[in-house]
């Protein structure tokens, strides 16, 4: 399912880029309980783990997985990417922006952003 990783002293949960679909409650909560059990308050997963629903808000699929991790108190990075979704969505945009103001959920590039983001 992924890594256990440390983060200016956050452990984190690191997701391989390959594996299962992460579009259904049970993959998202099977992955919450996994990063859970390994002490991870965070979990980053990258792009490629996501259905393309996801990026379409209009199929809630991006605000339930989002909510999911909030109501577990585990922060979520989704990594990667996403340029081709917020190109071709204003409101995927503005969602983005809005998240990546936040402390729960952040879209973020790259590992080093990530890095960078959770030291505070």
């Amino acid at each position: 399912m992924g890594t256990s990783e440390t983060f200016h002293d956050i452990p984190v949960l690191v997701c391989a880029d390959e594996g299962e679909s992460l579009s259904g409650e049970r993959e998202i909560l099977d992955l919450i309980g996994n990063a859970s059990y390994q002490g991870a308050q965070w979990a980053v997963i990258p792009v490629e783990r996501f259905e393309e629903d996801f990026f379409q808000l209009r199929t809630r699929v991006a605000g339930e997985i989002i909510q999911k991790f909030a109501q577990y108190r585990m922060g979520l990075v989704v990594l990667g990417d996403i340029s081709r979704h917020t190109e071709a969505s204003s409101a995927l945009r503005d969602f983005v922006r809005e998240c990546n103001r936040g402390r729960q959920t952040w879209f973020l590039a790259d590992m080093a952003e990530s890095r960078e983001r959770l030291k505070g």
